[in-house]
């Protein structure tokens, strides 16, 4: 048993291979399963008791050198195939290089998102299949209001939907903030419409809400010029006109002044010299009740706005399916956006 444990341990220290199949064949003369070092092993049982303890520890000092000597021979071979070939022509051009680009409506939202931060505003997210109470009741949609009908929500059960606006975000942020509070709710949102130019199935809104003591519609003008002139440029007026939504009273959709024409008069304003941009008003005192805020003490402002809107008017884009057509020939015009 000595001699064959010499022998092979000599046969090991000269072993050279020059290749990776030559180092596989050394492996399993050796280390396998029916190798010599198992063959060994094998006839361990046979040796004399006096004598097991001297002939195993040479039998696993002789398994650890064979091992040693495959791990280094396998790191020779894996060290050649990741150095250049001697083929390899190292002054040909390198392969073109073409960066990505990120997505416009990524473009915007984080531009808005980077807008509001400076003002006090943080980002809340919320789940985008909700239920009827975050999604209508709590922001007053009357039982028979339309966005409760099948042709204008994808509703999942009686009273589970896909969130057709990120004002149930507000909903819970109330729910679970005590005021004062001031957040944007960034988010995707599904309405059940006829895909066009100017309308998609699914679309992303930006939403807002500030509620503190003595919040008034001052507060709520100020805050949307800010936004206007920043990110449309200090020259971009704005315009309140009066209108309706459930969650808020009074209501106001706000146009800012075409950025294209200046104000003068264009196809894209219709030659009014004016833009809606977003809607917008005070918080209804029965969601802020709904939500468990006492509307004697406290009082607030909401917004919302398409961040397709934006997009469109920001970069002059007249048709709302190139965002979600993934044409890399539109995508990569917002290279140098990013």
């Amino acid at each position: 048993m000595r001699e064959k444990i010499e022998s092979l341990l000599e046969e090991i220290k000269t072993f050279k291979a020059e290749s990776k199949d030559q180092a596989e064949e050394f492996r399993l003369q050796l280390l396998s399963k029916k190798g010599k070092i198992s063959v060994l092993f094998d006839e361990f049982r046979t040796v004399p008791n006096e004598l097991k303890k001297e002939i195993g520890q040479r039998l696993n000092e002789l398994r650890a050198h064979a091992q040693e000597k495959l791990d280094i021979l396998k790191a020779s071979f894996e060290d050649r195939e990741d150095s250049p070939s001697d083929l390899t022509d190292l002054t040909l051009p390198a392969e073109p290089f073409i960066p990505g680009t990120h997505h416009p409506l990524s473009i915007i939202r984080d531009e808005i998102i980077d807008i509001f931060s400076r003002i006090g505003f943080t980002v809340a997210d919320g789940p985008e299949i909700e239920d009827d109470w975050h999604n209508f009741s709590a922001l007053n949609f009357p039982k028979d209001h339309p966005a409760r009908d099948m042709q204008d929500t994808f509703f999942i059960s009686d009273e589970i939907a896909l969130r057709t606006h990120t004002s149930s975000v507000q909903v819970r942020l109330m729910e679970t903030t005590t005021p004062p509070l001031r957040s944007i709710m960034p988010g995707t949102v599904y309405r059940n419409e006829a895909i066009s130019a100017r309308a998609h199935c699914f679309f992303h809104q930006v939403e807002g809400l500030y509620i503190d003591k003595d919040v008034s519609f001052a507060d709520l003008k100020q805050t949307m010029l800010y936004f206007a002139q920043e990110m449309f440029g200090k020259q971009t007026q704005i315009r309140l006109r009066p209108s309706y939504f459930p969650f808020t009273e009074p209501s106001a959709e706000m146009d800012i002044s075409c950025t294209i024409c200046g104000g003068k008069g264009c196809n894209i304003c219709k030659h009014t010299g004016w833009v809606e941009i977003l809607g917008c008003g005070m918080v209804d005192p029965n969601v802020l009740e709904n939500c468990k805020i006492d509307p004697l003490i406290y009082s607030g402002f909401a917004f919302g706005m398409g961040i397709e809107r934006v997009a469109m008017l920001r970069y002059q884009v007249n048709d709302l399916r190139l965002f979600s057509e993934n044409d890399v020939r539109f995508l990569a015009q917002f290279r140098s956006a990013i």
